[in-house]
């Protein structure tokens, strides 16, 4: 169950490491134990259920929290690690995700995101 759990975080990441190109913070590096704090609560919107605010929230605190390029490319690897394998992910929704938290990307979201380009 926690594969599956973190499938939809690695998911949801790739839409976020879109999203991380543009968050510009200081502060600790960023670890996948916080990349997969902030985005578990949008596992069950990843699998068809409603999204919930604590979702929205852990996208945005994720976003405030990779500032630097580096932070930015650990929380993208941290994704796919946890993506490698799994399935059953509504990946039009993870797409869609961004927009149903009131947040623009102006990039294409996708789990094949090569994480050594996010600057």
């Amino acid at each position: 169950m926690a594969r599956s759990a973190l499938h939809p975080v690695a998911l949801v990441v790739a839409t976020t490491v879109v999203l991380l190109a543009a968050a510009p913070r200081g502060g600790e590096a960023i670890t996948c134990s916080q990349v997969y704090g902030d985005l578990i609560s949008c596992v069950g919107y990843l699998q068809g259920g409603p999204i919930k605010q604590q979702c929205c929230s852990g996208i945005k605190s994720l976003l405030a929290a990779a500032q630097t390029t580096q932070d930015r490319r650990t929380a993208c690897g941290c994704i796919k690690t946890a993506a490698a394998g799994l399935s059953g992910i509504d990946y039009g929704r993870v797409s869609q995700l961004p927009g149903q938290c009131g947040i623009s990307v102006s990039y294409k979201i996708s789990p094949n995101v090569d994480c050594s380009k996010i600057n």
